[in-house]
C-alpha cells in the first residue's frame, strides 16, 4: 500500500490502515513501517506517511530527514505541519 503513494502526495497512518481492511490499526501501521528493513529509504517510501493531523509525525531516518524529503518532492511544510 506505501509502495503505491505516488511522489509529491502522501497519506495519514488512519488512511492506510482504513485501505488495508483495518481502520482502526493507524498505531500498527506506524510501528509496521518503523520496523521496516530499509524503511527510511525512498525504495519503500514511509515519509509520505503522516499524522492525520497534518503534522509530519515520525520516522525512522528522523524528522529532518523526513520534512527533506517531502519538501524535495513538492509538499509544502510549515511548523512541522503540511499544507
Amino acid at each position: 500500500m506505501v509502495k503505491k503513494i505516488p511522489k509529491g502526495k502522501v497519506l495519514s497512518y488512519s488512511k492506510v490502515a482504513k485501505l488495508t481492511g483495518r481502520p482502526r490499526a493507524w498505531r500498527a501501521v506506524g510501528n509496521i513501517l518503523n520496523r521496516v528493513e530499509g524503511g527510511w529509504r525512498p525504495k519503500i517510501p514511509c515519509h509520505r506517511v503522516v499524522k492525520s493531523n497534518g503534522r509530519i509525525g515520525g520516522y525512522k531516518g528522523g524528522a529532518k530527514k523526513k520534512i527533506y524529503l517531502l519538501k524535495k518532492e513538492g509538499i509544502i511544510i510549515k511548523n512541522g505541519k503540511i499544507f
